[in-house]
């Protein structure tokens, strides 16, 4: 290991301090002494230094120094004897923290290690990045029984050096059971799976999905000591789903050691048991589906997963609750509407949609996703706030598909959620059965047709003379407007914690973004962005750090809209600005909202807009110049990022 020349005389420098504060020095000088009377007075040898090292050795110098020298000290110590130093050179902008896990003697859990990937071929000519470059990037995350896991990022390659460890706990989750050590029949019990997702960043911060796999881990209830080695081979996604991406190397251990291991026979006769009983059920319920698909030709009740696997589409939808994450149904229709929206890539060019839905861990893990994957986890939380709510699946302008999601209040009120945007809409249904003369509400919100409403516990088809929004009636107990499907049918493949394909539901994770950090961070980026781009028109920048100050309000303002529909603090932001723009001067603003944190990005979506064009590039005489940024975090570390331009200079017309 080589270092630094600085950090070399450092390390010389502490060395140097020690062996004097041990006196070191004189102790050697007692021992070159003692040695010279007691082995050379007779025999007149000349000492070497092999002589000088061992008399040393033995008399436990050495071993006394070696104790003195920490050079590794516990990160948790309290009591420092000095300031910790500033590194000499940037390392990594996100260290890894270490931090000490309690481990309960009493409960059980399972050790998933990752040693590695191979096969990994369409990285296969990915180059060996080098020292402090910028790569793209593979990150690997879990989640079992409500704990959710993520992996350190490794560089894509053909083979990826993954090497992280998970500890899951293992317990049941019945009353009674939760203190107690499951043994391994118990265990053999809990059919949930390991959910795995690899998730791809790229150089541009980009997220993509590349694999979803759902490993089964108790094979290791029959493996020796409690340990196996297993080789899990991961598919691509949506049209890619048969396609071969590589191959993970995981290692499954028990901890602590079971006292009895079950045997190969047992365990292989419950998964095909447990196969057996989950293939009945999709039977049953495809049987009961297809003679529901006859009575109403219009209506899809299954759609594929990211894997491929067609599933029940209530299975999509699960109350979930944000414990303290989320307050209110309003703030969660804001959470959701600032992941990304991306559709689902179609290969080949073909015309139409893709029809592929993301469990909800490879939505949150990839932070974007369709509509349907936003309005499924909306509706999720808006179950979760106990509201009766429900995906809607029917159309926009022009006939392209959509889903959004709609809620029932107790008054028969139908209020409609836009998942992309957080807007929400109160339908009016209009009569058409009314005269000409009376006045019918005109509908604000963008939809034109529905074809069906689910949830996880119900599913209905729009069976009136007209699927058009605007005259359609939510009396969802009248079978003559809305055919049921059995809720029995459905609960036998849809309710959780019965042995079935569908996946559990992971929980949300609490934002890992610091707000005024990433603020500052953005604004000196954009500020330096500004003042390159005004130096190539041969103009000088200068900033009024006072404006910009002024301008937090309104963007907190715009947030406090979007989230609760409420405008509020208007009026001190605009007498704020009049005290601070003298008489005779002209004050403009330009306000922009993203989701995503690269300045550079942003910096070019504002100057295709003509207005903050016109302040960035402002000429004129006295011209000031402010920039403020806002960012606010949700979970999942989604943000809304608010950014205000402004200026002010003298009018000299």
């Amino acid at each position: 290991m080589s270092l630094p020349p600085e950090k070399a005389s450092e390390l010389k420098q502490i060395i140097h301090q020690q062996l004097v504060k041990m006196d070191v020095h004189g102790r050697i000088r007692e021992v070159l002494a003692e040695t010279i009377r007691e082995e050379l007075a007779p025999e007149h040898q000349q000492l070497s230094t092999e002589d000088l090292i061992k008399a040393l050795r033995q008399r436990g110098i050495i071993d006394d120094v070696m104790k003195e020298l920490k050079f590794v000290t516990d990160v948790n110590e309290k009591e420092r004897t000095s300031a910790p130093k500033p590194s000499t050179h940037f390392v990594d902008r996100e260290p890894p923290v270490l931090q000490k896990t309690n481990i309960d003697p009493t409960r059980r859990y399972l050790y998933l290690q990752v040693l590695g990937g191979k096969a990994f071929l369409e990285h296969l000519q990915e180059p060996e990045p080098l020292p402090g470059q910028i790569c793209s990037t593979f990150t690997l995350c879990l989640h079992f029984r409500n704990q959710r896991f993520r992996s350190k990022p490794v560089p894509c390659a053909c083979e990826p050096d993954f090497h992280d460890g998970f500890l899951l706990e293992v317990h049941k989750d019945s009353l009674g059971d939760g203190s107690k050590m499951v043994d391994a029949t118990t265990m053999l019990s809990i059919c949930d799976p390991v959910h795995m997702v690899l998730i791809k960043t790229d150089t541009f911060g980009e997220t993509t999905l590349v694999a979803s796999y759902f490993l089964e881990w108790r094979s290791v209830l029959a493996a020796e000591n409690g340990i196996t080695n297993v080789a899990v081979e991961l598919l691509g996604v949506g049209t890619e789903s048969k396609v071969s991406v590589g191959i993970l190397n995981i290692r499954l251990e028990m901890y602590p050691q079971l006292n009895k291991t079950l045997s190969p026979e047992i365990t292989n006769t419950q998964f095909a048991l447990e196969r057996q009983k989950t293939a009945e059920k999709e039977r049953l319920f495809l049987v009961y589906a297809k003679q529901w698909w006859r009575e109403y030709l219009q209506i899809r009740p299954t759609h594929n997963d990211e894997n491929g696997v067609n599933r029940p589409v209530c299975s999509y939808i699960r109350p979930l609750r944000a414990g303290r994450l989320l307050d209110t149904p309003r703030q969660a229709a804001r959470f959701v509407s600032v992941l990304g929206y991306e559709r689902a890539p179609v290969i080949g060019g073909g015309g139409g949609k893709q029809e592929q839905w993301c469990t909800l861990l490879a939505f949150l893990c990839r932070n974007k996703g369709d509509c349907e994957d936003h309005a499924n986890l909306l509706c999720s939380l808006l179950l979760g706030f106990g509201l009766e709510a429900f995906v809607c699946v029917g159309t926009k302008a022009k006939g392209v598909p959509h889903t959004w999601v709609m809620t029932c209040g107790t008054d028969g009120t139908i209020t409609f959620w836009e998942s992309l945007t957080g807007h929400r809409y109160i339908h009016r249904p209009i009569n058409p059965d009314d005269p000409p003369l009376v006045e019918q509400p005109k509908p604000l919100y963008p939809y034109r047709t529905i074809g069906c409403i689910f949830n996880h516990q119900k599913f209905l088809g729009n069976c009136q003379p007209s699927d058009a929004v605007e005259v359609c009636v939510f009396h969802l107990h009248d079978e003559s407007k809305w055919k049921p499907m059995s809720g029995e049918a459905i609960k036998s493949v849809c309710s959780p914690g019965t042995t079935s394909s569908v996946p559990p539901f992971p929980p949300l994770c609490a934002s890992t973004i610091d707000a005024a950090v990433t603020s500052n961070e953005l604004e000196l980026q954009l500020r330096i962005l500004v003042s390159e781009h005004r130096k190539d028109l041969g103009l000088s920048t200068v900033w009024d750090d006072h404006l910009s100050y002024l301008l937090s309000p309104a963007l907190a303002a715009y947030e406090l809209e979007r989230t609760t529909s409420i405008s509020a603090g208007n009026e001190e932001f605009q007498d704020a600005v009049r005290r601070a723009v003298p008489d005779g001067h002209t004050f403009k603003g330009f306000p922009i909202h993203f989701v995503y944190r690269n300045a550079r990005r942003a910096f070019a979506t504002c100057l295709r807009s003509p207005f903050c064009e016109e302040i960035i590039c402002c000429r004129g005489d006295q011209v000031r110049l402010a920039v403020r940024v806002r960012v606010f975090t949700y979970p999942e570390s989604a943000c809304a990022v608010w950014i205000m331009f402004a200026c002010k200079y003298r009018s000299v017309l």
